[in-house]
């Protein structure tokens, strides 16, 4: 934080009209703060002891217009669950439910840790709802938390650190350690534990802002960071062989299956992200009688849960990952692809909306309906030695096995990224086992042109200079 002695003060400002008419003002390094009240007594007794601090000799924060006495009072007040509590308020309203989740799971998760004692400490679990379904959704502030959950938030109101002890790098390290564990103690997987990483920084970020601290107490911590594998493992991808006798699989079961097939193919043929399957709809389908279409994609459907979202709705529409709002990706499709597609709109038509996809109610095809027939045609497609592997052990392995074909096939690496809605560093680092073995595929190619020239062109041998 930046402190300074340059501090000017105005006369008070009566704003008729408003609820605190009485405004203190004034400016700390070209930085203009205000204070209003609700009488002119209490607004000069305001600018009085502002004034006083001035004359003192105290600095004042710029950021937060503070005298440094009151800066310290403040830190030593503001516990981390207070502070927590205001991150989600002023960040609820330009998140989305899905990362409201996430940010509440983290620190539901890591709330407990930052304590002075755990003495009277209620049980692991409903501290964590109570957490977590009340205290870090905005959305359960307009009624009461159960009695339950009102006493376990009582005793963290009062146990929690204050918000300056977090300035202590092993403080921070509890906080880090916290989670890294799963509620039974067992190591949460890397990339969950890095995300709800990036929700601390972000929460003291935030405490930066409040003029708390003067830098993120995070940068002087030394903390290894769990290890997120985000390279695609050969094994998991299937070939096209493997992808042909899936899709037949889920084409010959009954119920959904006969649905899902294009559904799948999606993931395949046009390497979709589920959430944009589930979103597709009829007029982003370009679908000629001969030859390549074109499927422009605009976005997915997000189970974020109805208690995360402003309308009550379980479902929230999101622009493409990492993208502006009104941003669309075009992804051609084989003609084979193409004729499967239209194949499949003659004979289950649409959503009234144009979704191509749907539940038998016309509803958002749910994860756990495709999930189960995903895992019964590979068990009908796949020997019993691929069924012990992991080869396609996930739907969303059909979205890497078709990049990897791309790929594989020759096709550009800047064109694969942009069709999969990848930056080339992202395609580069996730894809780089498919990439060396389409790279060893490329020698060849090259090797068998190069003979091919040779034989043409005797006289031309290499003559090694």
């Amino acid at each position: 934080m930046a402190m300074s002695y340059r501090v000017r003060f105005w006369d008070i400002r009566e704003r008729l009209g408003r609820r605190r008419p009485f405004e203190v003002r004034w400016k700390v390094n070209n930085r203009e703060k205000s204070e209003s009240f609700t009488t002119k007594g209490l607004a000069e007794s305001r600018r009085s002891k502002l004034m006083t601090a001035a004359r003192e000799g105290e600095p004042f924060d710029d950021a937060t217009g503070l005298p440094a006495s009151e800066l310290r009072a403040l830190k030593q007040s503001v516990t981390w669950y207070q502070h927590a509590h205001d991150y989600i308020d002023q960040r609820w309203d330009r998140t989305p439910g899905g990362t409201r989740r996430t940010l509440a799971d983290a620190l539901a998760t890591i709330t407990p840790a930052l304590v002075k004692s755990s003495s009277g400490q209620p049980d692991r679990r409903v501290l964590r709802r109570a957490l977590y379904s009340w205290a870090f959704n905005k959305n359960a502030w307009q009624s009461e938390p159960p009695e339950e959950w009102r006493k376990a938030l009582d005793w963290v109101e009062k146990q929690s650190l204050a918000i300056s002890s977090l300035e202590a790098p092993a403080t921070v390290r509890k906080a880090l350690d916290a989670l890294a564990l799963k509620l039974d103690g067992k190591p949460a997987a890397a990339k969950t534990a890095l995300r709800k990483r990036a929700a601390l920084s972000d929460t003291l970020g935030f405490a930066v802002e409040q003029g708390y601290f003067a830098v993120n107490p995070l940068a002087g911590v030394k903390w290894q960071t769990p290890k997120s594998t985000e390279v695609v493992d050969p094994e998991c991808v299937p070939n096209p062989a493997q992808v042909a006798r899936l899709l037949a699989a889920v084409r010959d079961q009954g119920g959904r299956g006969p649905h899902l097939e294009a559904f799948f193919g999606c993931m395949y043929y046009a390497a979709m992200r589920p959430c944009e399957v589930i979103r597709l709809e009829l007029p982003q389908c370009h679908l000629p009688e001969e030859g390549w279409g074109v499927l422009t994609l605009r976005g997915g459907v997000v189970l974020a849960g109805k208690e995360w979202t402003d309308d009550g709705e379980a479902h929230e529409v999101h622009s493409l990952k990492k993208r502006a709002l009104k941003e669309t990706r075009p992804v051609p499709i084989p003609p084979e692809f193409v004729a499967t597609l239209r194949a499949h709109i003659d004979r289950f038509g649409t959503a009234p909306d144009g979704r191509i996809f749907r539940s038998g109610q016309g509803l958002y095809v749910q994860t756990a309906a495709y999930g189960k027939t995903w895992k019964k045609a590979r068990e009908s497609a796949l020997t019993v030695q691929e069924q012990g592997s992991l080869v396609a052990k996930r739907p969303y392995d059909l979205r890497h096995a078709g990049i990897s074909f791309w790929l594989y096939s020759g096709a550009d690496p800047a064109e694969c990224a942009r069709r999969a809605g990848q930056s080339i560093e992202v395609l580069f680092r996730v894809y780089a086992k498919v990439l060396a073995d389409a790279q060893e595929h490329a020698n060849q190619r090259i090797s068998e042109a190069m003979k091919e020239w040779a034989a043409r062109m005797p006289d031309a041998a290499p003559t090694g200079r």
